[in-house]
C-alpha cells in the first residue's frame, strides 16, 4: 500500500528518496571522512590535508605489533569462524527437528551472547577461562570468540532451514541414500548460502572484536582491535587511520559478498519452486 502511495504521488516519493538519502549520509560520512587523512602527509589528524602520503600504511606492515595483531586476529577469527560454523550449523539442525523439546527455551540460551551486554559475556569468559588454566592464550580467545560468533550461525542456518523442503531428505532416503549422503549430497547443497552467511558474520563478529579481547587476551595475544584500542589511549598514531580505512574496505567486501550469497539463495529457492 505504501509503495502505491509513493507512486501516484512524485512529491512524497522525492522527499521519500531525500530522507533516505540523508540518513545515508548521516551514517556513512563520519566513516569515510578517515579515508582522507589516512593519505595525510602530516602527523596530525587535520583538515585539510598537507600533502598524499602511503607512509602510514608503510608504517603498519614495517611494524611488527601491527603485524603481530594483524595475524592474531586471522588466526583466531579464523579457527572461531570454523568452530562456530560447525556447531552453529550442528545446533540449527538439532533445533530445526520438529520433536527438539523446550526448543525455545534452548533458542533464548544459545542467543544469550547476542542479547546481554558485551561487558557481561566478558566477564563470564574471563572467569571460565580462569578456571580452565587458559588465561592469557590464543586458545582462550579462540574459545571465547566461538562463543559469540556461534549465534551468527544459527540464526542464518535456520532461516535457511525454513526454507528447505524436507521432502527431497525422503525422496532421497527411498532412493536408498543413507543419512549422511543425503544430506551431504542433497541438504548442504542447498542450505550452503546460509552456512557461508553465518561464517561470514562469525569472522566479522570475532576479528571485530575488542571488549574480551581485553579481558581474555594478553600482551603477546593483542588483536587488530586490540592494538588500535592501544595507539588510540597512548598515542594519536595515524597508523590507525590506515587500518581503519583497511578495516572499511574489509567491511565493504563483506557486505557485497552477504549480497551475492542472499541473491545465490533467492535464485535457488526459486529453482526449488519452479
Amino acid at each position: 500500500m505504501l509503495t502505491l502511495l509513493f507512486r501516484h504521488h512524485p512529491v512524497q516519493r522525492l522527499a521519500l528518496i531525500l530522507s533516505g538519502f540523508c540518513v545515508l549520509l548521516f551514517l556513512v560520512v563520519p566513516i569515510l571522512v578517515i579515508i582522507p587523512l589516512s593519505f595525510n602527509s602530516d602527523s596530525y589528524f587535520t583538515y585539510p590535508l598537507a600533502g598524499f602520503s602511503l607512509k602510514w600504511y608503510a608504517a603498519f606492515f614495517e611494524s611488527p605489533n601491527w603485524l603481530l595483531a594483524l595475524r592474531n586476529s586471522l588466526l583466531v577469527a579464523g579457527v572461531a569462524t570454523l568452530l562456530s560454523t560447525l556447531l552453529g550449523g550442528a545446533a540449527a539442525l538439532g533445533l530445526s527437528h520438529p520433536r527438539f523439546p523446550f526448543k525455545r527455551l534452548a533458542m533464548a540460551i544459545i542467543l544469550a551472547p547476542m542479547i546481554l551486554p558485551v561487558i557481561i559475556s566478558a566477564v563470564a569468559l574471563y572467569f571460565t577461562v580462569t578456571r580452565l588454566g587458559l588465561t592469557d592464550s590464543l586458545p582462550a580467545l579462540i574459545l571465547a570468540h566461538t562463543t559469540i560468533a556461534a549465534p551468527f550461525v544459527i540464526i542464518a542456518v535456520s532461516a535457511g532451514l525454513e526454507g528447505f523442503d524436507q521432502n527431497l531428505m525422503r525422496a532421497a532416503a527411498s532412493l536408498g541414500a543413507p543419512p549422511m549422503v543425503a544430506f551431504r549430497r542433497v541438504m548442504l547443497p542447498l542450505l550452503a548460502p546460509s552456512v557461508a552467511t553465518g561464517a561470514i558474520f562469525a569472522f566479522v563478529a570475532s576479528f571485530d572484536d575488542l571488549v574480551i579481547a581485553l579481558f581474555v587476551a594478553g600482551t603477546e595475544q593483542r588483536t587488530l582491535p586490540r592494538q588500535m584500542w592501544s595507539g588510540v589511549r597512548e598515542n594519536l598514531d595515524p597508523t590507525i587511520l590506515a587500518v581503519a580505512t583497511m578495516l572499511v574496505g574489509l567491511s565493504a567486501v563483506v557486505l557485497l559478498a552477504v549480497g551475492l550469497l542472499r541473491r545465490s539463495q533467492r535464485s535457488h529457492s526459486t529453482g526449488g519452486i519452479k
